[in-house]
């Protein structure tokens, strides 16, 4: 059924709908109702004006084209599955949360605590602005995505970002299984507590990075403004720039061209430190 230029603003609007389609429509009004397409199914929606909140719970099987969720559509999309987002603004807080298998393309996405205990998300060629960005969230991949924002990707679980931008503090605190290529990481005290994270040819920029991590790879990396690093992780790093200072790493290799100061004041510091470029005859991980 085709529902085409309407403008709904009652509770509940077209709550329990079934194979509908939206064109130019609008959920905004005086009533001010809530949750106007809760428990629907197999939803479409082209030109879509959202400006009330909760629009899109216990959903399953929803694809949004062309569509803004205003700051007043808070908590849009929760407790649903099979969605597809592309060429859309999402503007609420909390837009996303506790859902699963979500593609999105093409949007742009201004929302603190997006993306919550979500699972199997692909994202391609968004820019977002976001505080909590997908914390808790597992089976993620992410492809030329432009962030910023604090606290991002915190307590991951199985995720790759490729060619992407991300100016983040405190990100990729507890993740785990993550790998990020050819792709730019600024902000403080990067990835604390991780394990098995990789970053391959990566720009990472910022203070205090990758420490207390498990399993933690680099590979072809460059470290600008980087003091401090790798406090008591176990570490295998080949660094292409100069590193200001290295902090008591735990096990494995750092190589490097330079490093300006090696700081040793914890016995259990057991890290193999390789500075110059002939690092890669001393040890085989500099290769």
């Amino acid at each position: 059924m085709l529902i085409e230029n309407q403008r709904f603003d009652e509770e509940r609007a077209l709550y329990g709908s079934r194979g509908i389609t939206l064109k130019n429509c609008a959920f905004d009004g005086a009533a001010d109702g809530e949750s106007a397409l809760k428990e629907c199914r197999d939803i479409t929606a082209d030109n879509l004006f959202c400006n009330l909140r909760y629009p899109f719970w216990h959903n399953y099987g929803l694809k949004l084209t062309r569509t803004e969720m205003t700051e007043l559509c808070r908590a849009a999309l929760w407790y649903s599955s099979d969605i597809e987002i592309s060429d859309s603004r999402l503007h609420g807080i909390k837009a996303l949360r506790e859902c699963q298998n979500v593609k999105m393309n093409g949007c742009d996405i201004i929302s603190p605590e997006f993306g919550w205990s979500v699972k199997d998300i692909e994202m391609s060629s968004c820019t977002i602005q976001s505080e909590y960005f997908l914390m808790r969230s597992e089976n993620i991949k992410f492809t030329d995505i432009e962030m910023s924002g604090k606290y991002s990707f915190q307590y991951i679980n199985e995720a790759v970002f490729d060619n992407c931008s991300f100016d983040t503090k405190d990100a990729f605190w507890h993740a785990r299984n993550v790998t990020v290529r050819d792709s730019v990481v600024k902000g403080e005290y990067l990835g604390w507590y991780c394990e098995n994270v990789t970053f391959e040819r990566c720009k990472i920029i910022g203070t205090q990075p990758l420490c207390y991590c498990k399993g933690l790879k680099l590979t072809d990396c460059e470290m600008i403004n980087a003091d401090l690093c790798f406090e008591k992780s176990e570490v295998e790093a080949n660094i292409t720039t100069p590193i200001i200072s290295v902090k008591n790493p735990l096990s494995g290799s750092i190589c490097a061209p330079r490093i300006g100061e090696v700081i040793r004041d914890d016995e259990n510091s057991h890290g193999d430190i390789i500075e110059t470029a002939a690092a890669a005859e001393i040890l085989p991980n500099c290769q």
